[in-house]
C-alpha cells in the first residue's frame, strides 16, 4: 500500500534544546520531559507510523527534537516510496521517498525485506529506533550518521549504517523493475533526493525502521 502525503493526526510534540556532536559518546541528551504525543490509535494512522510514535514517546529523553520524525516502512516493496518524513506537530506526512534495504535482508533480490539483522557483516537492514547524528562527506558524498537506540540496532554506529545517496536507488528503475537496488544495510536514497532528505531530517531526530 502506498501511503500518500496527507494529514492524519493533530497536536504536536515539544522540541528539545540540544544538538548532536560527532560521536555517540559526546551526545548530550536532555532530561526526560513529557512528550505531548497525541493519541494515534485512529484508523487512518498507518501502522508503521503508529509504532514510530510509540517509539518516539518511549525514547523521549534521548530524542532532542521531536517535531519531525522519519519512518522506513519495510513492509512495502522497494519500488514504492516507503521512507516517510512525518511532521508530528502538523500531523502530516511531509514527503515520501524511495529507500533501499540491505542485501542481507533480501538475498534473493525480491524487493521485499525478508528479515532484519544487527550482526556485523550481515549486510542487512536493522529494525528499531535510530537517532540522527552529524553529517560527513564519504565515498557516497554527503551522508548522515545514525546511532541505534534499541537492542536490535545498537551496533549501527560500529557497522557504519548511515543515510546516503546511491545510483542504485532510482525512480526509473523502480518503474521498470518494480524495485530499486540494495545497500549493505544503509538507508540509501536517490542522488537527486539525498540533499532534501538530509535537510528535512536533521540531527537529533528519530528514524524508525519497521516491517
Amino acid at each position: 500500500m502506498t501511503i500518500s502525503r496527507r494529514q492524519f493526526i493533530g497536536g504536536g510534540v515539544s522540541l528539545g534544546a540540544s544538538i548532536l556532536t560527532s560521536s555517540p559518546s559526546s551526545i548530550t541528551h536532555p532530561a526526560a520531559r513529557p512528550a505531548s504525543i497525541i493519541p494515534h490509535s485512529l484508523p487512518e494512522v498507518p501502522p508503521a507510523i503508529s509504532r514510530a510514535l510509540d517509539a518516539l514517546a518511549g525514547h523521549a529523553s534521548r530524542i532532542p527534537f521531536r517535531d519531525r520524525i522519519a519512518v522506513a516502512d519495510y513492509g512495502l516493496n522497494s519500488g514504492q516510496p516507503r521512507f516517510h518524513i512525518v511532521n508530528v506537530e502538523m500531523g502530516a506526512i511531509e514527503e515520501s521517498y524511495l529507500v533501499s534495504h540491505g542485501r542481507g535482508s533480501d538475498p534473493e533480490n525480491t524487493g521485499l525485506v525478508q528479515h532484519f539483522s544487527n550482526r556485523p557483516g550481515s549486510n542487512a537492514s536493522s529494525s528499531g529506533s535510530f537517532l540522527t547524528a552529524n553529517t560527513y562527506v564519504g565515498k557516497h558524498g554527503k551522508s548522515r550518521r545514525l546511532e541505534g537506540l534499541d537492542e536490535e540496532n545498537d551496533l549501527a554506529w560500529d557497522r557504519a549504517i548511515v543515510i546516503h545517496g546511491a545510483e542504485y536507488v532510482d525512480g526509473a528503475m523502480a518503474e521498470t523493475q518494480g524495485r530499486v537496488g540494495r545497500s549493505l544495510g544503509c538507508f540509501a536514497f536517490e542522488r537527486g533526493k539525498i540533499a532534501e532528505v538530509l535537510e528535512r531530517l536533521g540531527p537529533g531526530r528519530l528514524l524508525y525502521s519497521t516491517k
